[in-house]
């Protein structure tokens, strides 16, 4: 088995965690992979990992989601298919199912050594947030194509759809408030929930196996702060998100302590 996280623990409830930073390969993996690094970097999220450092807790996926996706049940967590990735062509030939197999050993240890960081959490401190932090594409026309619809697709979308809104709604609305009200480089940012998306397996897991300790806010950064056909990105912008994201750890805190 071959570790796919890095991990650091602190003296907090809140933990900040970058699942698909990675963009790592295994060997046997790289050798069948028909996407080149561009192509996977474009559905990674880089710069994720930098958010992280709001929390003194962090958990970060190191290797790429081509490889095994953390944040999709087990079943789907190895893309075989184009429509399984985007319509992507993802390998040249058609991975093992001693590939396959070790994917899912690394994915099964992953979400051991989750449940224990989680465990832990919830002994020392009876509940705690998770930061679930990823980037979305929203110029998926080419590098040269319309953005996506801005309606349809806000800056920042807060996916709590598997979270019991009954039980951790005010954490939810005092963070949204918070990073709404954050002065983004003179400006405020667009942050709506459940819009674009409503969270993944890695929420659905956590609040199946601590529904009443554990508040996972699925927080998906569209990707207007990089050029994510180059990868290249505004490090000032980036900063900034991190700034932003820094600026409603205290009100969530305080919050959590009245649940």
């Amino acid at each position: 088995m071959e570790q796919i996280w890095q991990k650091v623990e602190g003296n907090s409830p809140l933990i900040a965690t970058a699942i698909h930073d990675g963009h790592i390969l295994r060997p046997d993996v790289a050798k069948v992979m028909a996407l080149n690094d561009e192509e996977r970097l474009r559905e990674e999220d880089p710069f994720t990992a930098i958010w992280t450092q709001v929390s003194d807790n962090r958990l970060i996926g190191t290797h790429s989601r081509f490889e095994v996706d953390l944040n999709r049940p087990r079943e789907k967590a190895v893309y075989i298919q184009p429509e399984d990735a985007w319509g992507l062509h993802v390998w040249k030939e058609t991975p093992s199912a001693a590939m396959v197999e070790q994917s899912l050993a690394n994915y099964d240890a992953f979400y051991a050594e989750t449940h224990r960081v989680f465990t832990e959490l919830e002994r020392r401190f009876g509940h705690f947030v998770v930061y679930d932090l990823h980037t979305y594409n929203h110029r998926r026309d080419g590098a040269g194509g319309a953005p996506a619809d801005a309606e349809a697709n806000p800056e920042v979308n807060i996916g709590t759809g598997t979270l019991d809104r009954e039980r951790w709604g005010t954490i939810v609305d005092c963070f949204i408030k918070d990073l709404s009200d954050f002065n983004f480089l003179g400006r405020q940012l667009d942050v709506r929930e459940n819009i674009k998306f409503r969270g993944g397996q890695f929420a659905r897991w956590t609040h199946e196996h601590f529904p009443e300790s554990g508040c996972v806010l699925s927080i998906e950064f569209k990707k207007f702060f990089m050029d994510e056909w180059t990868g290249i990105p505004d490090e000032v912008q980036v900063e900034a998100i991190r700034q932003g994201l820094q600026s409603t750890t205290a009100g969530v805190l305080q919050t959590l302590k009245t649940i």
